[in-house]
């Protein structure tokens, strides 16, 4: 699973969001690594609608636009779970192999 993607579905993962709230959580879970354009995040939400993974919640007229809010999906949620043990196992390794350089601080 691509960055983008997961920080997407964890963003979504704590209540639904319409599309410029999930680029704002992504900016401020990826510290402002990952900076997603509208065009960028439209085509992932539409592609983890194909997939199962989003849905929509629901629709509302402000300002006279439709402001759509999309919602995790249990098939999202599931993926999005297997994903941070994959990521927990990748990180328990590379910490293994942190140890020896002691100056990084890594734990013991």
């Amino acid at each position: 699973m691509q960055e983008p993607t997961f920080l997407i579905l964890t963003a979504l993962a704590e209540e639904p969001s319409h599309g410029y709230g999930v680029i704002r959580a992504v900016q401020t879970l990826s510290q402002g690594e990952v900076v997603l354009r509208p065009g960028t995040l439209y085509g992932a939400l539409d592609r983890l609608s194909e997939q199962g993974l989003v849905e929509v919640d629901r629709e509302e007229a402000v300002g006279g636009r439709l402001r759509r809010y999309y919602r995790l999906t249990s098939d999202g949620a599931a993926a999005l779970s297997a994903q941070v043990e994959r990521l927990r196992r990748n990180a328990s390794a590379a910490e293994a192999g942190l140890r020896r350089f002691p100056n990084l601080g890594v734990a013991r």
